[in-house]
């Protein structure tokens, strides 16, 4: 049980304190009073402050918003100082929005505090706490001093600044020739061993074996810094772009102290950011348990940097967010396509992109069974293929390059053409595109990337001109330090200032290195020798300098390669290979002219490949030659891979090439240019000594040229197949055209399909309909060479309807169906009819007649259309369509509104369609005609039994609607009789009717036109009470005259008669010998001596028989035989005897929900009253039991047995000369 804790801080003398819960987490509430007034709260916070770390400088401010009645006095205070200064700290109040605001303008760091605010009324106080972090900017100059005193005093706290390790572009020390951008190092500590040698080749570090060993220290170090702060660091993603058009890195991180402060920076500067305002802020940081998810939104290019999370003082992720300058020449559009068809959405970008980011309502989409992605050669259009679309695939699809997006809905529309409760088979059409020809757009972008690209080449080349003409400055050489070669024992980095991509290796096929590298990717031989160039130190202007180095490549097995190297000036130099100086001879000729250096292997073998170094003085350039052979296949195989494959839609296509095993083999598959990605239906398999590509479930789409590639750093080799699939053809193209059409003869051309199914169409078959029927009739084929057909079967001035099916060795296509219907000769309509006459209106119904045209031009008419136009409009309604025409000269238009006025005109409908409009008919109301009211079918009289309600009902027919008026015997009716008026109805109800009620009851109909009244007889009555004694009297002979004493009823109900029974010994039955009666006597004729007679007198209205009045007994039964008792005693037998139990009950135990029988027998004289009971209580009456007595068997039956029907079951059989029972139990079971 929970008890309220009552406290006396903070409280006043008289008041307690009570605490009270808030919905808002974090607030606390005191209640000064025991009870809260009706109408009075005590003070509560339903907006309150949010936590703000923030930059010196800004702008900061709380907002709070209570409640409270009386309205709370707001206050505002700080742990650790007071908020007196206006200039420093502004409290505001908003009247309209009820925000509460404490404002602190020009944030400065000695602001970062715990703040509260209090909200107080007479009946209590609510109190809630907000930290401010402020984020100091720069060093202070003036505190200097300050700090360092407390640094010797030991106060480290205030000394020490956040700093990052990679600093600001503002603050970036230069660096020196070959040191290396501490961006490097963060980057890779945090990226996978997949990425290292892309950041590596970014930031210009060949030498491998050197940086795994550096890194693997320096995360030894940075292991050891983290354990302080967290016990588990995993789950790193690197920064990403969404849908929405925000960048988000996420890392789960197991912190050891939860209080501990986590900051972001961006290239070395802190960003600032709050939890709270995640939707609001530019960065936001959220956690999920111990997933912690950076988010930036409105990315901009400026957005673009590296971006690090640190806890206190050590790193924990860096990740580098890079922005393409690429964007949407072509944007991706709307899709309408039909369930189980192909939705393609293609763009075309301004600058190669490898891959963009594809989403669809907002979730990535991946290449898969689902998904095709598709990327061009030139790796500028971009397309995404959504496969078999169903109606679950509608919605937003976006295509994300960078921070350029664009999007684009896919409609799916229910294909009308399937079987209701079967699946439609997959189409094998695409819907979609851009609806231009996107190759050449990127052709044309193509040649203009091309074009900057040479343009700046010639900026380059000019600025090095100009920078050779240029004087060298009159300055001292500066001394430099002639390095030693590195050694395999101290391996050195090699780096460049910086990051540049990295070129791959030259092919030499016999030119020299530098000639190579010219017809290369398009760099000089001095960018891709330039990063072992830069280990050399710089050479004064009178001394021997590299100006052109070597650098990697591949030489082809038998073919020459040349090494070449220019020096700055004429001078000797140095040749070595792995180590070993080198000389001309056995295969190698060593060349100089001039400045120039060459080395040429004359015919390559295996042991020509190493490293080539070229010294000469302190200056050297070195290079790597590898000799092999470009891949090759055999010939058969080639042969054999040649031959087209040849499927039907539907089935696997399966290409195989085998191929000699080599090293670093590179296998790639291509269909029509575009690289096969493995994935959904492609399945590509890789082998040492073969590849496999199988294509599942071919479309007429997946028809063309599929090649296979092989590509090693010494050259690359192509074998080329072609997969046909096929398939019916598609539709003949259209639209259809109409060359001639006459009286007799419709001839229409037609255009052959855009794709034949990869067979030849072999003929077109022609199909026909009249139009408003539903019958198609084939008229015929034509041969494939003949795309027209002549129909001479045709009906002047009806319309057709034809449409054409293509068909090859694969069967039908679909159809191309006329887009109008064609008529056969010239359209002829018909005259107009005469203007519409109206014969009848009522509110529901008006009834129109015209008479046919005068001229139907020689055509004959087949029915009419009727337009209607409502009173103050313009728009005319067409009542009937024209396949649905009116073949009579009249017409009844229900389609009407009570009140509203109407105009109607006509026209003839013949084979060509509907003639010319009749002139407009006469306005017309939509109302009943006036008339006098009159009754439909009334009943003049009517009974009731007493108690019961009376209800009389009139229907009647009037217009305008009459007043209505009842009287009962010409005088108005009694207040508890109730009449109900409705349209065309009146009825008077009494609810509980008595004798007195019988009376005429008269209803009155009366409106402007006239007067009806109507007059009903209402009889209330009862069954009759049975009649007085009866008295028997013969006055002649054979007659006998019964008379009797009349009912109590007869003065009540002069409608009550008599009706005589008569009963006889010889017949023993009962016949009625008079009926209706309306007198008291009766003579009853051929009364028979020797038989014995009795009478009933019944009295009988409209309500039914009293009970019989019985007669005494005429005469006697001559039948009768006496008995003897011939001397012996006779002695009286009597039958009479008390009730007992024959059969008694059993025990019955059923299920719930079954029926059940329960019987006994009971014997008695007189016959014994049977009672039932259950637990002591009667259910003779309980509708839930059906109790019979059938002449001593009594039985009682339960349709479904509930639990509450158990217990104990009782049967008392009485008369009235004791008393009998039995018992026994009944269980339900569950």
């Amino acid at each position: 049980m929970f008890r309220k804790s009552v406290v006396t801080d903070g409280t006043a003398a008289g008041q307690v304190g009570i605490k009270k819960k808030s919905k808002v987490p974090g607030v606390m509430i005191t209640q000064f009073t025991e009870t809260l007034p009706e109408g009075k709260s005590h003070p509560d916070f339903t907006r309150k402050p949010i936590a703000l770390t923030i930059q010196e400088g800004k702008f900061a401010f709380f907002k709070a918003i209570v409640i409270g009645d009386p309205t709370p006095t707001v206050t505002w205070s700080r742990n650790n100082g007071d908020v007196s200064d206006t200039a420093k700290y502004q409290p505001k109040y908003d009247p309209n929005s009820n925000e509460h605001t404490f404002e602190m303008p020009s944030i400065m760091p000695d602001q970062a505090d715990t703040y509260k605010c209090i909200a107080k009324n007479e009946h209590g106080q609510a109190t809630v706490t907000v930290v401010l972090n402020v984020i100091a900017v720069g060093f202070k100059m003036n505190k200097a001093p300050q700090q360092a005193a407390e640094a010797t005093n030991g106060n480290f706290k205030t000394v020490l600044k956040r700093k990052s390790k990679i600093r600001p572009k503002s603050e970036q020390p230069e660096r020196k020739d070959g040191e290396i951008d501490p961006k490097f190092w963060e980057l890779l500590l945090s990226a996978d061993k997949k990425d290292y040698e892309r950041i590596c080749a970014e930031y210009g570090v060949t030498d491998f074996r050197w940086m795994l060993k550096k890194l693997n220290e320096i995360k030894k170090e940075r292991e050891e810094e983290q354990a302080a702060f967290v016990r588990n660091l995993s789950s790193l993603k690197p920064i990403q772009v969404n849908a929405d058009n925000t960048a988000s890195f996420e890392i789960d991180m197991d912190l050891i102290d939860p209080s501990s402060s986590i900051f972001l920076y961006k290239d070395g500067e802190m960003v600032p950011y709050t939890k709270e305002l995640g939707d609001k802020m530019k960065h936001s940081l959220k956690q999920i348990g111990k997933k912690y998810i950076f988010s930036v939104r409105d990315l901009m290019p400026d957005d673009a940097g590296l971006y690090q999370l640190d806890v206190e003082d050590v790193n924990m992720f860096s990740t580098d967010f890079k922005i393409p300058m690429v964007d949407f020449l072509v944007k991706i559009q709307e899709v309408k396509a039909i369930e189980r068809e192909d939705a393609v959405f293609e763009c075309v970008l301004s600058n190669p992109f490898s891959k963009i980011l594809w989403f669809g309502k907002n979730l990535p989409l991946e290449q898969g069974d689902k998904y095709d992605i598709q990327v061009s050669e030139d790796k500028l259009i971009h397309r995404l293929v959504v496969k078999d679309c169903m109606i679950v695939d509608k919605g937003i699809y976006s295509a994300c390059a960078g921070i350029k997006s664009c999007n684009a809905w896919l409609v799916v529309e229910a294909d009308k053409d399937a079987q209701k409760g079967k699946k439609s088979a997959r189409k094998t059409t695409r819907a979609g595109g851009s609806g231009i020809d996107l190759q050449k757009v990127a052709q044309e972008q193509q040649v203009k990337l091309e074009k900057e690209k040479e343009e700046r080449k010639e900026q380059i080349k000019a600025a090095k001109e100009a920078a050779a003409a240029a004087p060298p400055p009159e300055s001292p050489p500066a001394p430099t330090k002639t390095p030693r070669p590195p050694t395999p024992q101290e391996p050195q980095p090699s780096v460049v200032n910086e990051p540049a991509a990295v070129d791959p290796p030259i092919v030499s096929t016999g030119a020299s290195n530098s000639e190579a590298e010219d017809t290369g990717s398009g760099h000089s031989a001095e960018e891709a020798a330039g990063a072992e160039m830069l280990d050399q130190p710089l050479a004064d202007a009178g001394e021997p300098g590299i100006t052109c180095g070597l650098s990697d490549i591949y030489a082809l097995r038998g073919k020459p390669a040349e090494l070449s190297v220019k020096m700055n000036m004429d001078c000797d130099g140095t040749w070595f290979k792995d180590g070993e100086q080198l000389n001309s001879g056995a295969g190698v000729t060593i060349t100089k002219d001039g400045t120039s250096h060459k080395l040429t292997i004359q015919s390559c073998r295996d042991d020509d490949s190493g490293v080539y170094r070229f010294v000469s003085g302190n200056q050297s350039t070195q290079g790597k030659v590898t000799v092999g052979d470009v891949p090759e296949f055999d010939p058969d195989d080639l042969h054999k891979f040649s031959k087209p494959v040849i499927i039907r839609v539907g089935q696997n296509a399966a290409f195989k090439m085998p191929f000699p095993p080599q090293e670093s083999l590179v296998i790639s598959w291509f269909k029509d240019g575009s690289e096969i990605k493995d994935g959904g239906g492609v399945k590509i398999v890789r082998e040492t000594n073969h590849s496999r590509l199988l294509l599942r479930d071919c479309l007429r789409t997946d028809a063309g040229e599929i090649k296979i590639q092989l590509k090693n750093p010494f050259g690359a080799v192509e074998a080329t197949s072609q997969l046909i699939v096929l398939d019916r053809p598609g539709p003949p193209q259209g639209p259809v055209e109409t060359t001639e059409t006459t009286s007799s003869l419709i001839e229409i051309k037609w255009n052959p399909p855009k794709d034949d199914g990869g067979s030849a169409v072999t003929n077109y078959i022609i199909e026909r309909q009249q139009t408003g029927q539903c019958l198609w009739t084939k008229l015929g084929d034509v041969s494939a060479d003949k795309t027209s057909f002549r129909d001479r079967n045709v009906t002047h001035g009806k319309k057709y309807n034809y449409r054409i099916y293509a068909e090859n060795p694969e069967g039908l296509s679909d159809a191309l169906e006329t887009a109008d219907s064609i008529m056969a000769g010239i359209m002829i309509l018909s005259g107009p009819p005469g203007a519409p006459t109206v014969v009848s209106a009522s509110k529901t119904c008006i009834n129109l007649t015209w008479t046919p045209p005068e001229d139907d031009r020689g055509v004959p008419i087949i029915g009419y259309q009727i337009e209607k136009r409502k009173k103050d409009t313009n728009q005319w309604i067409a009542l009937n369509a024209l396949n649905e025409p009116i073949e009579d000269v009249k017409y009844a238009v229900k389609d009407v509104t009570e009140g509203a006025e109407y105009e109607f005109r006509v026209s003839a409908i013949n084979e060509s369609g509907a003639g010319d409009l009749s002139p407009p008919s006469a306005m017309v109301c939509a109302k009943n005609p006036n008339m006098r009211p009159c009754f439909k079918d009334p009943e003049d009289f009517i009974v009731v039994r007493a108690g019961n309600s009376a209800r009389v009902k009139i229907c009647y027919e009037a217009e305008p609607p009459p007043e209505i008026t009842w009287l009962k015997d010409d005088e108005p009716i009694s207040p508890w009789i109730n009449i109900i008026n409705t349209e065309g109805m009146s009825q008077l109800v009494i609810p509980s009717s008595k004798r007195t009620d019988s009376a005429i009851y008269t209803i009155i109909a009366k409106n402007s036109v006239g007067e009806a009244s109507f007059d009903i007889e209402v009889r209330v009555t009862d069954e009759p009470k049975m009649p007085g004694p009866v008295e028997l009297e013969q006055t002649v002979q054979g007659k006998v005259v019964i008379s009797w004493a009349p009912s109590p009823d007869q003065e009540l109900d002069d409608r009550v008669y008599y009706v005589v029974s008569q009963h006889d010994s010889n017949t023993r039955l009962w016949k009625t010998i008079a009926d209706r009666l309306f007198t008291n006597t009766y003579t009853a004729n051929n009364i028979l001596p020797g038989i014995e007679y009795h009478f009933q007198i019944y009295a009988k209205n409209d309500m039914g028989l009293s009970d019989p009045s019985q007669s005494p007994t005429w005469g006697f039964n001559s039948n009768k035989v006496p008995i003897t008792s011939n001397g012996v005693n006779s002695m009286e037998v009597c039958f009479e005897r008390p009730p007992s139990i024959l059969v008694p009950l059993k025990v019955h135990t059923p299920p719930k929900g079954y029926q059940l029988y329960m019987t006994c027998a009971v014997r008695g004289c007189p016959t014994p009253t049977v009672s039932w009971y259950l637990n002591d209580v009667c259910i003779n009456l309980d509708n839930n039991y059906y109790i019979t007595n059938s002449f001593g068997v009594c039985s009682m039956y339960i349709l479904r047995v509930r639990s509450k029907d158990s217990g104990e079951y009782k049967v008392v059989a009485v008369n009235s000369f004791g008393k009998a029972e039995c018992s026994t139990k009944l269980i339900v079971r569950d």
